[in-house]
């Protein structure tokens, strides 16, 4: 009775509505299915991706550490190989859920812009550092002038190189000024050479005082027959002469060989009074 009443054309429209409501659900169903299994697929590709990563880190390890490679050497290209291995997984990763990759890399390549421009000084930085790693200036423990600052070396990094000073205080360079700028290494050379110059008055004795001289150098058992030392008189100034001892030693000895040719040689100065008028100064070449 109730259908006679209910317009034919109502009904055809309500079986319509009906029928796109299954189709709409049946669409969705499917979607949900495939967008399921791509999660599961992109979660099996993390797990073992990650595994992959980790074992590939582990076989580079090896292969550095048999070809002997330096420590801050294996340290900075375990870095870059982890950012590179993540970076290859991410993307397998957006590919696997479907992700429009077009979008995706012009999406990319203006973050990138972006962050490229505010972090311009820390891409230099990196990119000095790969010029350390690849010419080798220093490597871990070596002393070095750089930038105005004096220390050893403790870490060659990504974007800084950390140096301690004698008086323990812990300097980070960037790595930019570093790789373009003057370095001084004082420890790639096994031997280095001691210069002490005196400045005597004219009227000295210049005989004795290279006999003293001679006989404090041949006292000290660490200072190198070969080069043989030297000392002699290398310049005339207005009133004044230098005599300038030039020897060589280790060069882990430099700095105690130094302190102990200046004391010896003070005390022996004493001893034979040449002083007064015979000694008017001592320079010691710096550093």
């Amino acid at each position: 009775m109730l259908l006679n009443i209910i317009p034919a054309d109502t009904l055809q429209n309500a079986e319509l509505s009906v029928s796109a409501i299954d189709n709409f659900l049946d669409k969705i169903f499917d979607h949900a299915v495939t967008l399921g299994l791509k999660l599961i697929a992109a979660a099996i590709v993390f797990i073992i991706g990650r595994w992959v990563i980790k074992w590939l880190r582990k076989f580079i390890d090896r292969f550095l550490e048999r070809r002997q490679i330096e420590a801050t050497v294996k340290s900075f290209l375990d870095s870059l190989a982890n950012i590179t291995l993540q970076l290859v997984l991410f993307l397998s990763i957006v590919n696997i859920l479907g992700l429009s990759m077009t979008s995706f890399a012009a999406i990319l390549a203006a973050a990138g812009l972006a962050v490229g421009m505010a972090m311009k000084d820390n891409l230099s930085n990196f990119a000095g550092g790969v010029m350390l790693l690849i010419n080798k200036p220093f490597k871990l423990g070596d002393r070095i002038v750089t930038q105005g600052m004096d220390g050893s070396v403790q870490a060659i990094g990504i974007l800084y190189t950390i140096l301690l000073t004698g008086d323990n205080r812990t300097i980070y360079i960037p790595n930019g000024p570093l790789s373009t700028g003057t370095i001084t290494n004082y420890s790639s050379q096994k031997e280095r050479r001691i210069d002490i110059t005196f400045t005597l008055g004219y009227g000295a004795d210049v005989d004795n005082v290279k006999s003293i001289l001679q006989s404090v150098i041949k006292n000290n058992p660490s200072i190198k027959d070969t080069p043989e030392p030297f000392i002699g008189v290398t310049m005339l100034n207005n009133g004044t002469l230098d005599v300038t001892i030039r020897v060589w030693a280790d060069s882990g000895d430099y700095a105690s060989i130094n302190v102990d040719l200046n004391e010896k040689v003070y005390a022996a100065f004493r001893e034979n009074n040449i002083f007064g008028p015979a000694v008017t100064s001592i320079k010691m070449l710096k550093d």
